[in-house]
């Protein structure tokens, strides 16, 4: 596209205040020290990973006063990675053709992944178009309606592509009808962090799932909070019920991963475990997550204020009320369609926009165009 106006809020990476990808200074400062390193080397992982960056990643996501001796955890090809065994793991323990519920909507790639790992793929009702928000009852509806021993498939913060998480009160009940189930939790992390800049708060959910006995499976990415995008560093991990328990699904995760790729890239996971690892370069990368994490908050209500600005009377109290990366509209194809042909505007036709996208220098374009195509049309579903 030639159009010098062209705009690109379809991709889900961050974009710093003049549109550019930025490298965290952290992570800057543990490659110029791995780079200065002498027992840094190019040789394999083993078949896990790297032990310390694991032990390291899956205390960021369960806490620092996670008992380790039960969770069974390895390195991934990043989030998409950790689905892919995780999948593949149910298939084979659970059973094949177990049914895995997974909201609507979701990541477009879950389906896939599933599906592929030999998994009998569902769906659970999540968000509502009608009221642009979460639909709670419909959820708890479809997880009691679902076979006993699912799969349930939960964003663990900054749901994609909605934006729209449950309340920690709403996680509590989620958590007891799950249990009342025994439906088999999965959580994907991809977003820690990332969503309201605070690490800690972002793993609620997580935490209280395992505090409410569920052995959780957790998918972790490394790809958005850390700004590690084409490192494909994550997690796969199993809270188990006991140390014998972990080393046996440790072996089978190992026999898992063998024959789909060996073992895992190192510079990623080597750049978290030098961060981590490091008191200061720890409080650092805290502090620049939280910057993303800020600027992307003032996005969201700028582009709200430069929608009313622009002569707008829709509720986009919704967009407000979202958190993470992207902003869920309420825009139909139509008008998705529009935005890119008449305004070189680029994003999905589901209506999500990724508020990394935009900065001061296009959120009024942005927002002129958005109500350009949905002045008096709905963008809430009939």
């Amino acid at each position: 596209c030639d159009d010098p106006s062209k705009v690109n809020v379809c991709v889900g990476a961050y974009r710093d205040s003049t549109g550019k990808p930025w490298v965290l200074p952290s992570v800057k400062e543990a490659e110029r020290r791995m780079l200065e390193d002498p027992a840094v080397n190019k040789e394999y992982a083993s078949i896990v990973g790297d032990g310390r960056y694991v032990e390291l990643a899956l205390k960021f996501a369960y806490g620092q006063d996670a008992d380790m001796t039960k969770i069974a955890g390895v390195q991934s090809l990043s989030g998409t990675g950790a689905c892919r065994i995780g999948g593949h793991f149910f298939a084979k323990f659970v059973g094949e053709g177990t049914p895995i519920y997974i909201p609507t909507p979701t990541w477009g790639n879950h389906l896939a992944i599933f599906k592929e790992a030999g998994l009998d793929v569902r769906r659970y009702r999540y968000y509502n178009a009608e009221t642009n928000g979460l639909d709670y009852d419909g959820l708890l509806e479809d997880l009691e309606g679902a076979p006993e021993g699912s799969i349930i498939l939960l964003h663990s913060c900054a749901h994609n592509p909605t934006g729209c998480d449950p309340t920690l009160e709403q996680w509590s009940s989620i958590s007891k009808k799950i249990g009342e189930k025994s439906h088999h939790v999965f959580f994907d992390s991809a977003y820690q962090g990332f969503a309201s800049g605070d690490a800690e708060a972002d793993a609620s959910a997580l935490r209280l799932f395992v505090n409410d006995g569920h052995n959780v499976a957790l998918a972790q990415s490394f790809a958005k909070n850390f700004g590690l995008y084409g490192e494909r560093t994550g997690t796969f991990s199993v809270v188990t019920n006991n140390p014998e328990e972990k080393e046996a699904v440790m072996s089978q995760l190992k026999l898992i991963i063998r024959p789909m790729y060996s073992s895992p890239p190192i510079h990623g996971s080597s750049i978290v475990r030098t961060v981590l690892n490091d008191e200061g370069l720890t409080e650092q990368y805290y502090g620049e997550c939280a910057k993303m994490a800020d600027r992307i908050k003032s996005m969201r209500t700028l582009l709200v204020d430069k929608l009313k600005e622009a002569g707008s009377t829709h509720d986009w109290s919704h967009v407000s009320s979202q958190i993470g990366m992207f902003a869920f509209t309420g825009m139909n194809s139509d008008m998705c369609d529009e935005l890119t042909s008449k305004y070189s505007i680029f994003l999905t036709r589901d209506g999500r926009i990724s508020l990394a996208g935009l900065n001061e220098s296009n959120v009024e374009y942005v927002a002129k165009a958005i109500h350009s195509v949905t002045d008096g049309k709905s963008i809430t579903a009939a």
